[in-house]
């Protein structure tokens, strides 16, 4: 294995070379590429577990309010979107001082803490006991998942042979659709288990019983990464020869350094309002599609369960639990749930955890239909914009995520839009970011290749986490409708246009290779 770590590109970097990219790898090319893909991967499965979890976390370290249903809605949904805005603060916060530390103490060391720090407070998530201790651990895992994408791409973008660095890097960041896809199905797994009973886990303490604190337990897993990282993985040759040049190594990682420079501060700027359509577009609007699709069929599932059980108890021929279940579905229709009897408690308790599992099943199938339209999507973009050059893709996909990101946050109301429309709008949106993961570390020198990315890619963060802040305003202006998430996300969607204010002033940067 020694060997292998040792072996330098056994291939020329020759970007006139004409065979398929893939070919044009060694294995410790694809050794970087996995480990660097593996870490995003995970740092994304941890993202989407937080936005799956979110609602069943609120419910729960708010259950005190449950006996003023209307405070109980409003303040699940605002501490939701609240610690989702600290965690993107975090995330911001981790980028800015990871990307510096990517420059100055090498890439593979500073991923190796980026994965340990998002992973122990993803596990510490599970433990919360309020809506204050959990925010603070999702600011804490913030700082870990911001800084791992700008050292991963730099890695890579440093690694590989100049025309294989876009198709390599559009891979990256497509595979971590699966971190995403993986999430969804623990979430719909732990939402089926749910029913049977989660206390019956016998190894886990009883309070972390519940969906939620397992799949956060999980997130804690990707631990075991950072021991492959650190053992195996070296640092790249362009970052090793800068590091060890004198008069380079007072400006490593320097902010200073990067705005003093007209060039690469105009880079930075300009990159960074690109960066912010497509990370508030995603974290203020696209990531809400779940809940969407929770809200809009939590009546029309409700119903069904409630035909079914009334409809198999008829033919059972038991009068009694007819009659019981048709007393409780009148009440829920008339809005005087609050009215149901002793007596039925436990059978109202077994319709709603139905309806749960139900709901919990399509917001996982939603999840899984948006990152399935991104896998291809990233992976796209990096195809294409080899043929037409980045400048172009982005403004194609920009226009594309808004238009279809509006027309399904305005349309989605059946079942079959899951599998049809979902999938679009996941391939236009998440498109963007294969794009980033391509373009940003075009755009700087070695020395300042982490920092410029992590700035241009993380700082937007900061405004995005506004994003469900406003969100949440615009919700109270639409509060007069039935879904008034339907409304505050369309309206959102504008953002996906201020991106196309920053490419004039970005280079095309297509066939070039990274500046030194």
């Amino acid at each position: 294995m020694h060997g292998f770590e040792e072996a330098g590109p056994a291939l020329p970097d020759d970007p006139n070379d004409r065979r398929p990219w893939y070919k044009l790898l060694t294995r410790y090319h694809w050794f970087v590429l996995i480990v660097a893909a593996l870490g995003w991967l995970f740092d994304c499965l941890d993202q989407q577990l937080f936005i799956l979890a979110r609602p069943q976390a609120m419910g729960e370290l708010l259950k005190h309010l449950k006996s003023d249903p209307v405070a109980f809605k409003l303040w699940t949904q605002n501490a939701g979107d609240i610690a989702t805005s600290v965690f993107i603060a975090g995330w911001a916060t981790g980028g800015l001082i990871f990307g510096m530390l990517g420059d100055r103490i090498g890439r593979a060391k500073t991923m190796v803490i980026t994965i340990l720090l998002y992973s122990m407070f993803t596990g510490l998530s599970s433990l919360s006991q309020s809506v204050y201790d959990f925010a603070f651990y999702r600011f804490l895992t913030g700082l870990g998942v911001g800084g791992e994408f700008a050292v991963g791409v730099a890695l890579v973008a440093e690694v590989m042979p100049t025309r294989a660095r876009p198709f390599a890097l559009s891979l990256l960041q497509a595979l971590s659709a699966f971190g995403n896809i993986s999430a969804a199905l623990i979430n719909w797994q732990l939402g089926l288990m749910e029913g049977e009973g989660l206390e019956s886990i016998s190894f886990l303490p009883s309070f972390l019983a519940t969906p939620w604190r397992i799949m956060f337990l999980i997130g804690a897993l990707p631990a075991l990464l950072a021991l492959v990282i650190r053992r195996r993985l070296k640092e790249p040759e362009q970052w090793a020869k800068a590091s060890h040049d004198g008069a380079v190594t007072k400006q490593l990682g320097s902010y200073s350094e990067l705005f003093s420079d007209p060039l690469w501060r105009k880079h930075a700027l300009f990159g960074l309002m690109l960066a912010c359509s497509g990370v508030i577009g995603l974290w203020a609007v696209g990531f809400y599609t779940p809940d969407l699709i929770r809200q809009v069929q939590t009546k029309p599932l409700t119903e069904g369960v409630y035909q079914r059980e009334i409809a198999a108890a008829a033919t059972a021929k038991d009068a009694t639990r007819e009659t019981q279940l048709t007393s409780i579905h009148q009440l829920w229709k008339t809005g005087k749930e609050s009215e149901i009897s002793a007596d039925l408690a436990d059978i109202k308790k077994k319709i709603d955890a139905e309806v749960k599992r139900e709901l919990t099943k399509y917001q996982s199938l939603t999840s899984i239909a948006i990152n399935i339209g991104a896998f291809c999507g990233m992976f796209g973009f990096g195809a294409l914009s080899q043929v037409i050059g980045r400048k172009p893709t982005f403004a194609i996909a920009l226009i594309a995520a808004f238009g279809m990101t509006i027309y399904v946050f305005l349309t989605l109301q059946h079942m079959w839009q899951i599998f049809v429309l979902v999938p679009i709008m996941g391939f236009c949106q998440l498109s963007l970011f294969g794009g980033y993961a391509i373009y940003f570390p075009e755009l700087f020198p070695t020395r300042l290749r982490s920092t410029g990315t992590s700035f241009c890619y993380n700082v937007g963060r900061f405004v995005a986490a506004l994003g469900p802040v406003v969100k949440m305003g615009l919700n109270m202006a639409f509060s007069k409708y039935d879904e008034p998430l339907r409304y505050a996300g369309a309206t959102m969607c504008v953002v996906f246009l201020i991106g196309l204010f920053a490419l004039p002033f970005l280079p095309e940067t297509k066939g070039k290779p990274l500046p030194e």
